[in-house]
């Protein structure tokens, strides 16, 4: 038996500390309630699902956004997102908001985790257990995406990582290291280890917004794509897509006929549908900014045209157009030249208010596909260098995401010879373009810890990574690919230097909390002075209201 603290993790107090008087800190409330049964854990266990996320900031920090210049204006949260600066706003999508909520996650999955050990860590409480500890873990996960550089086995012993608490707060004083990176992910693969075995569906009345069996491997291969761990990758995400992978991924063809934006979001964030292995609630403005809200930093027709879904690539034989484009998503996108999008995140308002149109804006992710997870296991594949198990993961892919025949265009099967001959004939991409005409899907790789050769192995892999790009578009996954391959790119600001992101950039680790930091935890490190402005010179039209609806419905035109 356990009762529960409503101040839920000592963690948080490190954002609030500086603000707060002293007598509230010296204490734990005792307040609390009671959790003895099976039903009450399991009931307890639904809120260590956080409800925040990493959406915004992770897709404005990469190369999927550009500046469609001053005139467009934009929120400053939004402006140093893209500027790699310190994010200095507390607002939804910010640092200190997912600091507190993924920590609220961690604290209550915690309590849960002792109220298990309290009643006997019995044979009928193992679902309990199992999912408490990969709600734990999947929320030291998230924050490992955005608040540390991605994992590199030669330099993670170096690599800050994060505090990981393993154990309800008994105190507001108790003192927390950051640890390394290395520490951070073997706590995360303990918890996921030991949780895997445990799963039940069965312990689920809507198992879609829980960590399911699909769910739970396609995050342990996920979480061992980026540890490198290329044999758990392939044995999870096996175990996740089962014997027959292509009907756990998206069936595309139905998207094309969709009556409109609102048509395709409540096709494509179905519970029933099989690709959909886990979804995820959020308190998020991340619909609203990407879907064009605000203008300034976008998908942008040159983005489209040049990089992501209308790119030249094995199936799609023109540039800057879907005429021949095989790509299903790349034939069901709305906007104009400034933001282009695939309705797949769309805002949900909720009012508290109606009156006064006053309420909380709410997204809806797809946290784990079947899509996502078979290329988590073609990349692993490549890495062993067994090439025709990868092509084959990748031909699946293609079976759900491409036509079988588009304009001039009919799809065949990808080969080794053939991904080489397309590959060898593009260019890389260059760090800064002149012209639109230097954008291709093909880019310089610095892999971060592993190595990736020349021929084969890069061409697979250049070819995996665009597959995850247009499979991911609007999900925040990019950036940490970009970290991960050491792919270098720039942030284009109109009549101003680019901002230009390397290499182990240590700015691919998100600045910490302010307020964190002044209550005593370290700071990430930079190598430049990132706190010298946030921007708000360039920004116009600054007076938003993010606790009202959006008005912003004039993108709704699809483009072809």
């Amino acid at each position: 038996m356990i009762k529960i603290n409503k101040l839920t993790s000592a963690l948080l107090l490190f954002s609030i500390a500086v603000t707060s008087c002293n007598d509230y800190l010296d204490k734990l409330p005792d307040d609390r309630a009671i959790i003895d049964s099976k039903t009450k854990v399991s009931k307890l266990i639904t809120s260590a699902y956080p409800t925040v996320s990493t959406i915004l900031v992770s897709e404005i920090s990469s190369d999927n956004v550009t500046d469609n210049g001053k005139k467009y204006s934009t929120l400053p949260q939004v402006d140093e997102m893209y500027r790699f600066k310190t994010i200095t706003a507390s607002d939804n999508d910010c640092p200190r908001n997912l600091w507190n909520g993924y920590y609220k996650a961690v604290a209550t999955a915690n309590e849960a985790l002792q109220a298990i050990n309290d009643m006997g860590n019995t044979d009928d409480l193992k679902a309990q257990r199992g999912e408490a500890l990969l709600c734990r873990a999947f929320s030291m996960f998230q924050m490992s995406t955005v608040f540390c550089m991605a994992y590199d086995s030669l330099k993670a012993d170096q690599y800050l990582g994060l505090p990981y608490p393993l154990e309800p707060e008994q105190s507001v004083n108790t003192h927390y290291e950051r640890g390394t990176l290395a520490e951070l992910y073997k706590h995360i693969n303990a918890d996921i280890e030991e949780a895997l075995p445990l799963i039940d569906d069965a312990a689920y009345d809507i198992p879609k917004y829980h960590f399911n069996t699909k769910a739970a491997y396609a995050f342990a291969a996920r979480f061992n794509l980026y540890y490198q761990n290329w044999d758990k990758v392939i044995e999870y995400a096996t175990k996740a897509l089962g014997g027959s992978p292509i009907d756990c991924l998206r069936q595309r063809e139905p998207y094309n006929t969709a009556a409109g934006v609102d048509d395709y979001f409540n096709m494509y964030i179905q519970s029933s549908q099989p690709c959909n292995f886990l979804m995820g609630p959020a308190y998020s403005i991340a619909a609203r900014v990407l879907d064009g809200g605000y203008l300034r930093y976008a998908h942008n027709m040159t983005v489209l045209g040049y990089d992501t879904y209308w790119a030249y690539s094995p199936w799609n034989p023109s540039t800057a157009t879907s005429g021949s484009s095989l790509l299903w998503s790349a034939h069901s996108l709305y906007g104009n030249n400034n933001i282009v999008r695939e309705p797949k995140l769309e805002e949900i308002f909720e009012y508290t208010d109606k009156v006064n149109d006053i309420g909380y804006v709410h997204i809806v992710d797809v946290l784990f596909t079947g899509d996502e997870t078979i290329l988590c296991r073609a990349e692993a594949y490549a890495h062993k260098k067994e090439y025709t198990k990868a092509l084959a993961d990748m031909n699946t892919w293609a079976e759900a995401n491409l036509e079988k025949s588009f304009g001039s265009t009919t799809r065949k099967a990808l080969t080794e010879d053939d991904v080489n001959a397309f590959m060898n004939s593009i260019k890389y991409a260059a760090v800064h373009p002149v012209s639109e005409f230097e954008m291709s899907i093909k880019k310089k790789l610095h892999p971060q810890g592993f190595t990736v050769e020349t021929g084969s192995q890069e061409n697979i892999i250049q070819l995996i990574l665009y597959m995850r790009r247009v499979t991911n578009m609007f999900q925040g996954l990019r950036f940490m690919d970009l970290k991960r391959y050491g792919i270098e790119y720039e942030h284009y600001v109109e009549n101003e230097d680019p901002l230009t992101f390397t290499a182990g950039d240590l700015r691919g680790a998100i600045q910490l909390p302010t307020d964190v930091i002044a209550a005593g935890l370290q700071a990430n490190p930079r190598t430049t002075d990132d706190l010298s402005g946030n921007g708000a010179e360039h920004m116009t039209g600054q007076n938003p209201d993010l606790n009202k609806p959006n008005t912003s419905k004039m993108y709704n035109e699809r483009v072809y």
